[in-house]
């Protein structure tokens, strides 16, 4: 069922108070009264929109990460090169972190707290994301760009890796960070394509 303007506002509103209670007391210490508390809305309203704290955390994880997939697709529209491709979308995720701190705190660090997230949830959004960068990989090997003993699937997951642990640098460090969202990306993306299209000795 849709929901009336007034509806997704609140409903909104809770998911982004979530996200700083989440990112300042940590998913396990966080509770639901200092989310309705943030959203300004009364404790029981939660529970007309969600089930409990980790069906907010994972409703947070999906909605933004619609919003993470919505931007990149914005940022391919138009580039045919896989290679670019691919570094944009490593530009993409620190940009992102480093424009939204608190969320990617959530992303990276919180919903491992959660173990239904972790054990029970179908985490359908993330692989979305992660097949976006296997179909870039592909589409290099078919246009003759990147090796051909090069599995999509062990790579996809390689580079998340790498850029996972280094928005968490960014995320903890904060102000204090030595590193910028130009030089990481520049320096991962010219690194992975080195490896993806360098000849085998």
């Amino acid at each position: 069922m849709a929901m009336s303007a007034k509806t997704k506002d609140k409903y909104q509103r809770i998911l982004d108070a979530a996200v700083k209670v989440f990112a300042q007391n940590g998913f396990y210490n966080s509770k639901v009264a200092e989310i309705a508390k943030e959203a300004k809305v009364a404790d029981g309203t939660i529970y007309l929109y969600f089930k409990n704290k980790d069906d907010i955390l994972i409703k947070l994880f999906e909605e933004k990460m619609n919003v993470i997939i919505a931007k990149l697709q914005e940022k391919l529209e138009g580039v045919s090169d896989p290679l670019e491709k691919i570094r944009i979308y490593i530009h993409s995720h620190f940009e992102m972190t480093a424009a939204h701190p608190d969320l990617m705190e959530v992303i990276t660090v919180e919903l491992r707290q959660s173990t239904k997230f972790m054990k029970e949830y179908d985490n359908k959004q993330f692989n979305r994301y992660l097949r976006a960068l296997s179909d870039m990989i592909r589409d290099g090997k078919d246009a003759g760009l990147i090796r051909q003993d090069i599995n999509p699937g062990i790579q996809k997951r390689a580079l998340f890796g790498i850029m996972d642990e280094l928005s968490l640098y960014l995320v903890l460090a904060g102000e204090n960070a030595k590193y910028t969202v130009e030089s990481m990306s520049k320096e991962v993306a010219d690194s992975f394509i080195l490896g993806l299209t360098a000849p085998l000795s």
